[in-house]
């Protein structure tokens, strides 16, 4: 059996062969609307030739019945040639094509993350299967091994998608719909039965060589986990696996950039400046309430914040600018050449199929203008009506409402503090405000991701209608990811771009709605920036973790008690045997829910570690600590936690390159802001970025006993800019300009230079299609 259909009856309840259909006057219940479909939708599997094998483990008040399904011969290869499924000619020389394995073997190193895995899966050229070309096929003689396990999956699943078990025109069609309606609860593909010791099973061996803890400085088997989870899951692992060898390199410059900083914090001048300073400059208040203060005050806060403000981090942020584009471009060579060699290259583009649920649900049909057939159509001018309005909905109730909320709540608190009196409060008002606020962000996030997710498969469902799955789960993609860029982003932004930049000046601060608008600490913003990303960043990938080792064993200990102590209340005899059946086992486990929560928190941690990485060197350092953590923990839930999910073709990662590639763009512009910051900050000492402002816009008699309070801005007496402020305005445009058109212009010569495709792959590709043809050819000699 390859596909197992679950579902739960009372020992009372009537089977589907017994329902009685001559009391017509009795109204349907749900219960009996369930058992007509169900037994529809059986008559018809049945009737497609799917070949069927049922168990029952019965107990006191539950019925657990367990449909096996297979598929013969003649209904797999009519399949095959209906989904265009990719068949072997002629076995290949395996190649590795590891890019760090063949630099190490270049440069004469040993490689210690190789690892010798049994069972290598063969490499093929292979062409869509065609019936009537049988005898071409490399194994076609062998008719229980020609398909691959994965190829049947998708064939039975296709059949169960497709299949119709009531009116077309109320959407009853396909075993998703069954599902969501609790008339089967599961419906999932077996996993390999357990191995003998002289004998892995794949299963077995992606535990012992992959899901292992031990095995975490060791490659991952891609061609193991393809051939047993599909291509989707293996592209997601393949470049999980290639971001996390890349980050190395970040990390070890980031933490060479953070000593760096160390050491040039006991010598930089402003510091020097500001902590010899004693009572040689006094401040002018924060707020109108705020009492005078020293500048001198502010010597370890403005000393940490020049661990991460200093002149290397103009060098870092050059290099990091230029390690996303060559991450990126590197990161398509690669895709070209696992997409070759798992043979999906050509597939979104020729052999992806309209999802059924596309199908049936479309209101309008169109007449193809290739095919000239008539085929389901959804028109673009009703899909443009309702993702504008759904667009609209969720902007103004979610996303406006929690950034005013998130902003206001810390300019409340840091007017609160910094008018209790105390210097430490009034000093730290902003650092606190900003620690405190970050957490609330955090909060803010978690709750409203869930809530945001599930309005965005409504509305991409509704709303969209999306003729293939790749478009579609692309539409849904985008959705949440710009939802979660701004709920994610919007704070460190904030605290990066705009913090303390519309504040005034003493007697003239501004407000919003009221409020005193919110500066920056005496320290500077870098401190807080830096603060905010460990908060978020860390944080979140803390809670992830811990939400990924604990949830799913308490979900599978609950499911798994449920079941078993529902069948010990059973009088069975062979209970015991029952519960070692192996489709009994898979159904105690958890449901595969899909790969984009992975793709979501490796996303939103690029982004962190390329458009905020100046204001936290160690950035690169703790996603690189994260993420060999992470790939063992998801290894070990797809391999024993879930149960084995459809295997899905996929042509690479999808609309998440396009999200990377605008991610490297935006860090470019903000590395280049930041630099061009620091170059600012860096021509001048403090005592000249300190303007005497007289009585700071009080009254004389309050100052009178202060010697010049100063300012820190470039102003006149009269609140004017100064000469001093444009000219430095002036040189931060000129470098930032420079700097840009620097690192774009290398980033497209470095993407001229490395081609997308590598030259040996479009070889495999040309010599592939010669067989093909051959194979194929109609006049064969």
């Amino acid at each position: 059996a390859d596909f197992v259909l679950v579902w739960e009856s009372t020992p009372w309840e009537p089977s589907g062969q017994q329902e009685s259909s001559g009391n017509k006057d009795v109204q349907e219940t749900p219960a009996t609307i369930h058992r007509t479909w169900r037994k529809n939708f059986l008559d018809k599997l049945h009737a497609s030739g799917i070949h069927m094998e049922k168990h029952v483990t019965r107990a006191e008040k539950k019925v657990v019945h367990y449909l096996l399904l297979s598929a013969p011969w003649s209904v797999l290869c009519y399949y095959a040639e209906e989904l265009q499924l990719r068949v072997p000619l002629q076995a290949l020389p395996r190649q590795t094509s590891n890019w760090s394995a063949s630099m190490l073997r270049w440069l004469g190193i040993p490689n210690l993350m190789a690892q010798e895995v049994p069972n290598l899966p063969l490499d093929y050229y292979t062409c869509p299967f065609k019936a009537n070309k049988l005898q071409w096929f490399l194994g076609s003689d062998e008719q229980d091994t020609f398909f691959s396990t994965t190829q049947r999956h998708q064939i039975l699943y296709e059949i169960l998608a497709t299949t119709q078990y009531g009116h077309s025109r109320e959407r009853e069609v396909g075993v998703d719909r069954l599902l969501s309606e609790k008339v089967f609860t599961a419906a999932f593909p077996l996993h390999e039965a357990r191995p003998h010791p002289s004998n892995l099973s794949q299963r077995q061996v992606l535990f012992q060589y992959w899901a292992s803890w031990g095995k975490w400085s060791k490659y991952q088997p891609l061609d193991h986990i393809r051939k047993y989870f599909g291509e989707k899951v293996a592209f997601y692992f393949a470049w999980l696996g290639f971001y996390t060898g890349w980050l190395l390199p970040a990390a070890v410059v980031g933490v060479v950039v953070f000593i760096v900083g160390i050491f040039l914090t006991f010598n930089d001048v402003p510091s020097q400046e500001i902590c010899s300073s004693e009572e040689q400059y006094w401040m002018c208040p924060l707020c109108k309430t705020c009492p005078y203060w020293q500048l001198s005050k502010i010597c370890g806060m403005f000393m940490a914040g020049r661990l991460f403000d200093h002149g290397g981090t103009i060098f870092f942020s050059i290099f990091m600018s230029l390690w996303a584009v060559l991450f990126l471009e590197f990161w398509k060579r690669t895709n070209a050449s696992l997409a070759h060699r798992w043979d999906c290259s050509e597939f979104e583009d020729i052999e992806e199929r309209p999802r059924p649920q596309f199908t049936t649900t479309a209101p309008t049909t169109t007449t193809n203008p290739v095919t000239g057939a008539e085929e389901p159509h959804f028109p673009r001018r009703s899909r443009l009506y309702r993702v504008v309005a759904g667009s609209a909905v969720i902007i103004i109730a979610v996303v406006v409402m929690f950034l005013v909320s998130i902003i206001l709540y810390r300019a409340v608190v840091a007017i609160l503090l910094s008018s209790s009196g105390y210097f430490w409060f009034v000093a730290s008002a902003s650092l606190i405000a900003s620690i405190t606020g970050s957490v609330v962000n955090l909060i803010f996030i978690l709750i409203l991701s869930k809530i945001y997710i599930s309005l965005a498969h409504f509305l991409t469902k509704w709303a969209e209608m999306h003729r293939t799955q790749t478009k579609y789960e692309d539409a849904f993609t985008f959705k949440v990811f710009i939802f979660q860029f701004v709920t994610f982003y919007s704070s460190p932004v904030y605290i990066a771009f705009f913090k303390g930049k519309f504040v005034g000046y003493p007697g003239n601060y501004q407000s919003f709605l009221g409020v005193h608008n919110e500066e920056c600490g005496p320290g500077g913003c870098f401190i807080e920036l830096a603060q905010e990303l460990l908060v978020i960043m860390v944080g979140k990938q803390i809670i992830n973790n811990v939400q990924e080792v604990a949830v799913p064993k308490l979900k599978s200990w609950w499911h798994k008690n449920k079941l078993l102590s529902s069948k010990k209340a059973g009088k069975e005899r062979d209970s015991g045997l029952v519960e070692q059946a192996p489709w009994v086992m898979d159904h105690q486990l958890l449901v595969f829910e899909g790969l984009f929560d992975e793709y979501l928190e490796m996303v939103l941690q690029f982004g962190f570690i390329t458009i905020f990485v100046v204001a936290c060197p160690l950035a690169p350092l703790f996603a690189l600590l994260n993420n060999w953590v992470e790939i063992r923990l998801d290894a070990h839930k797809f391999v024993c936690d879930y149960r084995r999910p459809v295997a899905e073709r996929a042509q690479g990662i999808g609309i998440w390159f396009s999200i990377l590639e605008a991610i490297a763009h935006l860090a470019i512009i903000s590395n280049v802001c930041w630099a061009g910051g620091e170059v600012g900050r860096g021509l001048g000492a403090v005592s000249r970025s300190l303007e005497v402002f007289g009585h700071c816009g009080m009254l004389k008699a309050v100052t009178a006993a202060f010697r010049s309070p100063r300012y820190r801005e470039f102003r006149d007496q009269e609140g004017n800019l100064t000469l001093t402020y444009w000219q430095l305005l002036a040189i931060r445009l000129g470098f930032v300009i420079v700097f840009e058109h620097v690192v774009f212009f290398t980033g497209r010569v470095i993407a001229w230079l490395v081609p997308d495709i590598p030259e040996s792959v479009e070889v495999k590709v040309k010599r592939e299609r010669y067989l093909a043809k051959e194979a194929l050819a109609e006049n064969k000699v």
